[in-house]
C-alpha cells in the first residue's frame, strides 16, 4: 500500500501561513537522483535570501515526483528577487534531470496504489473509462500555503476544484 502520509515530515516551526510551491516533475526520479535532488533543495533552502537577508526556507521531494519549497514569511518577506532565485533551482532541475517541472496541465492522480499522471485534456475520457471517479485521490498542486498543503493537497476529486469542470456518471 501507497504510504501518502507526508505531513509529518513538514516543518512544525513554521506558521501556516507560509508560502508554498510545488512542481510536479514529468517522471518520477530515480533513486539517486532523488538523492541529488534533496541535497540541492537543502542547500538552497539553508541559503535562501531575500535582499541579503536568509529566508526562513524549507525544500524536500515527496513520492519522488514533488518538489515542495515553503518560506515562512513572518521572519521575512519573500520578494519577486528571491523567488526569482527558486524559479532558477526548479529550472536547474529541469535541465540536469531532462524533465519537465512546470507543465500545469498535466494532474497527477493516485491509481492502484501508484501515481498517476493524466494530461487535463484526458481527464474526462478516464472518468468516463472507470479509471477515474469521485472518490480517487487527486493532488492538488496549486495549494498556496502550508496549512493548505497540510490540509488539502492530496483529496479525493469530488473536494477539489477539478470537480467543477467534470462530469461523474456514478456520483457516490
Amino acid at each position: 500500500m501507497m504510504n501518502l502520509d507526508y505531513t509529518a515530515l513538514i516543518p512544525t516551526d513554521f506558521s501556516d501561513n507560509s508560502r508554498v510551491w510545488v512542481y510536479q516533475s514529468s517522471r518520477m526520479f530515480t533513486i539517486s537522483e532523488a538523492l541529488q535532488i534533496e541535497k540541492i533543495l537543502e542547500d538552497f533552502a539553508n541559503n535562501w535570501k531575500t535582499h541579503q537577508i536568509p529566508v526562513k526556507g524549507f525544500g524536500t521531494m515527496f513520492f519522488g515526483q514533488f518538489i515542495v519549497l515553503m518560506a515562512d514569511e513572518t521572519a521575512t518577506g519573500v520578494s519577486g528577487c528571491s523567488t526569482d532565485s527558486s524559479v532558477r533551482v526548479i529550472k536547474e532541475i529541469e535541465n540536469t534531470y531532462q524533465v519537465s517541472m512546470f507543465n500545469r496541465t498535466s494532474l497527477a492522480f493516485v491509481i492502484k496504489e501508484k501515481i498517476q499522471l493524466l494530461p487535463l485534456s484526458q481527464v474526462n475520457y478516464a472518468i468516463e473509462n472507470g479509471f477515474i471517479d469521485a472518490d480517487t485521490l487527486f493532488i492538488d498542486n496549486n495549494v498556496p500555503d502550508k496549512l493548505s498543503l497540510l490540509t488539502r493537497w492530496i483529496i479525493p476529486v469530488k473536494n477539489s476544484w477539478l470537480a467543477k469542470k467534470l462530469t461523474f456518471t456514478n456520483d457516490k
